[in-house]
């Protein structure tokens, strides 16, 4: 059975977005299918407009697995995504993402800007939801030789100074075998 992979995301400058389409490609490297999907906008003010079309609970339901994004704010995933999880407690009840496998990615402007305590933040829901968590092992080169983003806890950016969202190679090296990971382990769980 073909996997499909929801890699469903929040980001207001473009950051978070690079990630998921690199993450995207690493699904779609072994032959799953990558669904690229935002959240709604709590509000009509946007830094830019989504690049990909709003998730259908439909999409969350079917998809094999779920790699969560969510840019930092303040130590913390930001108020789209908070309310994404806040409004899926019918599916809590049902039980309805139990056992799929998820993983999470992020992007702050500095490297203590708060990345790993989202990321682990970001982690909560997914086991709430009885979900399996996939990171990102010690095995990648990248994960050692960062000088940017990336953790052992899901794929990472720092956009510096200069607020880039431009990723390094190790950034999306990162976040393509994390992709390729994910859609792995789901396939396994089939």
């Amino acid at each position: 059975m073909p996997v499909t992979v929801l890699v469903l995301y929040h980001s207001r400058h473009g950051s978070v977005a690079a990630l998921a389409e690199k993450i995207a490609v690493g699904v779609e490297a072994v032959g799953a299918t990558a669904l690229l999907r935002t959240v709604p906008a709590l509000t009509a003010v946007q830094s830019t407009t989504p690049q990909h079309p709003v998730f259908t609970q439909e999409e969350l339901l079917k998809a094999d697995a779920l790699a969560i994004g969510s840019p930092v704010r303040f130590g913390v995933m930001s108020a789209e995504m908070k309310a994404f999880w806040d409004n899926t407690s019918a599916l809590w009840l049902k039980g309805a993402l139990i056992d799929k496998p998820a993983g999470v990615f992020t992007s702050s402007s500095s490297m203590h800007g708060g990345n790993e305590a989202t990321l682990l933040g970001m982690m909560l829901p997914l086991l709430h939801h009885g979900m399996l968590l996939v990171g990102a092992p010690y095995d990648q080169p990248a994960l050692h030789q960062t000088q940017s983003g990336g953790t052992p806890y899901g794929p990472s950016h720092v956009t510096g100074p200069e607020h880039s969202s431009v990723l390094t190679a190790h950034e999306q090296q990162l976040a393509v075998q994390f992709g390729k990971r994910l859609a792995l382990v789901a396939g396994k769980l089939q």
